[in-house]
């Protein structure tokens, strides 16, 4: 492998480290967004330990999932998907901490992850000169690309939770509206022709209250406007599905691209 060096940066240069957007993309996105929703809760009411300590102990995970996955030359299905769900579940809880533990708003924490999701966005390009995925191919690139979806994670919750909740849409109203949101950036890209990287990260951020929402009208009580299907059935469900897509996708390898170019 060639490496790169920029200033004093020495970056390596890898294959492409993130999967090809397929229609198997965008069902593993919002499975995992769904896990990251009921999950959280779970673990949050099973360890016992209360959401500070729930949260340190999967960002923990969190931190080993990513080593491993930084350590890789290439895009690898499970490694990838593992990180994708962990980062899921730690940006809810980092969410919840700071509504529930803290106090803070719905609308403080929804504006302030919008601010620190652009801004990531701002340095990432002005480093890179691209927001595009097809070219996660050294190590600063993957960085950046984990900062923004760790962002995407924590600004879906807080948007969720304050569509359905402070603003009283109910789960499964949100559950449309987000859907609605998402089918008008599709249509924009396929029709109207609107920038495809500007697209991709729109619908990756409303995929997370999207997922979100899902999750809460599945797992919540029905007097609480879910089905009352529980936390631990609905993860258990989604984990399922998930794990039997990566496992096709392995085999298949039908979300894996060549070499990708610097550019």
């Amino acid at each position: 492998m060639n490496i790169e060096t920029s200033g004093r940066t020495r970056l390596r240069r890898t294959l492409n480290k993130v999967p090809e957007v397929t229609v198997y993309f965008w069902i593993i996105k919002i499975l995992a967004t769904t896990v990251g929703e009921t999950a959280a809760d779970f673990l949050n009411d099973s360890l016992g330990l209360g959401l500070t300590g729930t949260t340190l102990i999967m960002c923990g995970v969190l931190v080993i999932a990513l080593y491993y996955q930084f350590k890789l030359r290439q895009y690898v299905p499970w490694v990838y998907w593992l990180a994708v769900v962990l980062i899921s579940v730690v940006g809810t809880l980092i969410t919840d901490n700071l509504v529930d533990n803290f106090g803070v708003a719905l609308e403080t924490t929804t504006v302030a992850f919008s601010i620190a999701l652009a801004a990531a966005f701002v340095i990432w390009y002005a480093y890179e000169r691209t927001l595009s995925i097809h070219t996660i191919v050294t190590t600063r690139r993957e960085a950046f690309y984990w900062l923004a979806v760790l962002f995407t994670f924590a600004l879906g919750t807080a948007a969720g939770d304050l569509a359905s909740e402070s603003l009283e849409l109910g789960y499964w109203r949100s559950v449309l509206m987000f859907g609605g949101l998402i089918a008008v950036v599709f249509v924009a890209w396929r029709f109207f022709r609107i920038d495809a990287i500007l697209a991709f990260w729109l619908a990756y951020i409303l995929t997370r209250p999207l997922g979100a929402s899902i999750g809460d009208y599945l797992a919540q009580p029905t007097d609480g406007d879910g089905l009352g299907l529980g936390t631990t059935g609905t993860s258990a469900v989604f984990l399922a599905v998930i794990s039997s897509l990566v496992v096709y996708l392995t085999l298949t390898k039908k979300d894996q691209t060549g070499v990708s170019p610097a550019g």
